[in-house]
Order: structure tokens, then sequence, then C-alpha cells
């Protein structure tokens, strides 16, 4: 989502979001290095004008495209503090296993990934990562890194409870992403045809392989 600042004009809010909505398109397609403002505005059919007095250069522009990996790492976050997961299982029938609520934790986060433009920034970042690495290492801390420490965070809790044995919560977590969306998403930053079928598929299997791997040993599903 484009960043809005306070009593923005509603025009320049729209003109912010078609515009980021088209540099994402023109810099996926030629490149960093390749694009050009010009390229964007018409892209996003407005003034070369326009795009300069939004963002002042493509510099700029690009930091503000990262914006939209951050925000759905940052929505994630939220979703997953309030997805009910640490709950204690209350004996109601027909109520979801934490194995299935862990499956449903991942497909979701193996839709945000794939299903938005999540991994075509990544790709472009991955590009421009030795001449930005301060953006770089930015991006990492507020979006993978930020995940992983909901996760750890939410594990931890599990761990409390009883429901899961998780004695170290940051490894765990990473057990966990890479067992949801690790494989699928090394394949997609090089392979533009990985479905998201095939990524929710692999999301599944994986969070019900983590549920085995750190369920309690002679515990049932809470």
């Amino acid at each position: 989502m484009a960043e809005v600042t306070p009593y923005e004009d509603p025009r320049i809010t729209r003109s912010r979001t078609i515009i980021v909505t088209a540099a994402i398109t023109v810099f996926a397609d030629k490149g960093f290095a390749g694009a050009t403002i010009d390229d964007v505005a018409v892209a996003a059919g407005v003034a070369k004008r326009t795009v300069y007095n939004i963002y002042g250069d493509k510099e700029r522009l690009f930091r503000e495209m990262l914006k939209e990996a951050i925000d759905t790492a940052s929505s994630y976050a939220v979703r997953l503090e309030t997805s009910g997961l640490t709950q204690h299982a209350s004996g109601r029938a027909n109520e979801p296993s934490l194995e299935d609520r862990l499956v449903d934790v991942a497909l979701d986060l193996a839709r945000s990934i794939h299903g938005g433009p999540v991994i075509t920034l990544r790709r472009l970042l991955i590009g421009e990562a030795n001449r930005v690495p301060d953006l770089a290492v930015d991006y990492y801390r507020r979006a993978p890194g930020l995940v992983l420490d909901r996760l750890a965070q939410t594990l931890r809790q599990l761990h409390d409870s009883g429901a899961l044995l998780v004695q170290d919560p940051p490894t765990a977590a990473e057990h966990f992403a890479f067992l949801v969306i690790g494989a699928s998403l090394d394949r997609a930053l090089f392979d533009h045809n990985i479905s998201l079928i095939h990524a929710e598929e692999r999301a599944e299997s994986g969070a019900r392989a983590f549920y085995r791997a750190y369920s309690p040993p002679t515990g049932s599903p809470p």
C-alpha cells in the first residue's frame, strides 16, 4: 500500500497507488537499471512530472515499492496474532485441532507471499542488494524478520501451554517457515511458473510435518 501522509489530497493518494502498481510491473520487466520514470509514467497513465513531484527520483520510488512487501508482512503478523492459534482447546465438537490451525496459518503465509507482489519485489531487491545494502537489511528486518519474530513468539506461547514442545522458539520459527514456504519461495524466485496451488500443497504438508516434529511425545492435539 502506498504511503499516505495526513490530510493528503485524495487525488494524490490515488496517484500514489497507480504509480506504485505500475512501477512494480515496469521494474519487474526491465529491472532497476533499465526502467525509467518515463516508462512508469506511461504505464501508470500519468504525466512524468506527477511521478517526479510525488517521488522525486527512481530510488525513492523503488523504496516505496518495497513497502508493498513490508505491508504484506505486517498484515500477516497481525493476522497471526489474532488467529487464535494459541488459544486452549475448549472441547467443543468440530473444533479444529492444533495441527489444522497450524495448516491454516501456513496457508495464509503461502498465499501472502505467492499471491501478491512479494516475490517480484524480492527478485528486484536481490538484484540491487549490493548497491543499496541498507535497504536490503531494513527490508529483511521489517518483512521476513518480522514474520519470524512473530512466529517465534507464538511458538513460545504454545510451548508454555504444553501444546507443543518448543525449546528454542526462534529456531523452531525458522523450521516452520522453511517447511511451509522455503522451497516453493526459492523455486519461485527463479521459475515464474510456480503456481499458488503448488505453494499451498507444500505449505500444508510442511505444517503437518512441523506439527509431528514438535508435538509432545505423550500428548495429543489440544
